[in-house]
């Protein structure tokens, strides 16, 4: 049986690392699912740079003062607070205080958030922090085993789970019936064909796609689709491609890949060129990133 955490996150703190205290950054990845990653990190000194992914980001703060610009305006997350990213929403993150911080977070896949709300647009969180007494408690509970493994049935739960809060905390409310009617009587996003063109690029993200191959495989006018992909996915086809990339990179450098490797097999210009897009992606270069992980 999950957790549900009362205490606004103290019953996750024991499970971060021993010697997250000790300067540098610490990532450990835990058990996921299509479209779905959760992560643990602290960091202590130098915080990441700014950067941008394409997948909601939901986590809460459990350990010291998390301080990152978002939309231009500083931002502080404290124990026990839950911070919530757009899709490609530029942003950093710093320890508000010497002893630097920790959190666990979950990153979720537009494409998920899409399904469960039958089509309509994006929810958006103009305020990314949510305060203790505003939080979801059974979310905590996510994140309170993230090396459980997850099924198909913890995945649409967990999804969700998570878009309820996103909905709840929205700018612009839904009814979250899962109608596929957009707001204004629109037409809605033509997402069976959106998805051929994601499900293309994600395929072989290392393949370098024409505009006439997606306007083939969609159906849709280039700019149909540059604007339906973005309302759908959070990102542009150029972007979600580049992140497909780095996610292969990712998973070649976890597995003992030299970077010039990674770079190659994930289809980079170069080695410079993907640490150029990782850091953008990440907040670290690949090398960083790796010597990170726990």
């Amino acid at each position: 049986m999950r957790y549900e955490s009362p205490d606004g996150g103290a019953g996750l703190r024991r499970h971060l690392p021993a010697g997250g205290t000790l300067p540098g950054h610490r990532l450990r990845f835990g058990s996921g699912a299509a479209g779905v990653e959760r992560l643990e990190a602290s960091l202590v000194g130098e915080g990441f740079a700014t950067h941008r992914h394409d997948t909601y980001a939901i986590g809460m703060t459990l350990r010291g003062v998390q301080t990152f610009r978002y939309r231009g305006e500083p931002r502080h997350c404290l124990p026990g607070e839950w911070h919530v990213l757009h899709p490609d929403e530029p942003h950093d993150g710093v320890a508000g205080t010497d002893e630097g911080f920790g959190y666990r977070i979950i990153y979720l896949a537009p494409s998920l958030v899409q399904e469960a709300l039958g089509g309509a647009p994006l929810p958006f969180v103009a305020d990314p922090v949510i305060g203790r007494r505003d939080a979801d408690p059974a979310l905590a509970a996510w994140l309170r085993d993230i090396d459980e493994p997850l099924d198909e049935v913890d995945r649409l739960t967990l999804t969700l789970r998570v878009v309820r809060t996103l909905v709840r905390h929205s700018s612009v409310r839904s009814s979250f019936t899962g109608s596929s009617t957009r707001p204004g009587g629109r037409a809605p996003l033509a997402l069976e064909a959106l998805a051929r063109v994601r499900d293309l690029i994600a395929g072989d993200p290392a393949v370098r796609h024409t505009l006439a191959e997606f306007e083939q495989v969609s159906g849709l006018d280039r700019w149909t689709l540059a604007r339906q992909f973005r309302a759908a996915f959070g990102t542009s086809p150029t972007r979600f491609r580049t992140m497909r990339q780095l996610d292969l990179a990712r998973r070649l450098l976890r597995g003992g890949a030299p970077l010039a490797v990674a770079a190659q097999l994930a289809g980079f210009a170069d080695q410079a060129h993907m640490s150029r897009m990782f850091k953008r992606a990440y907040g670290l270069t690949p090398a960083r990133w790796t010597a990170a992980l726990a």
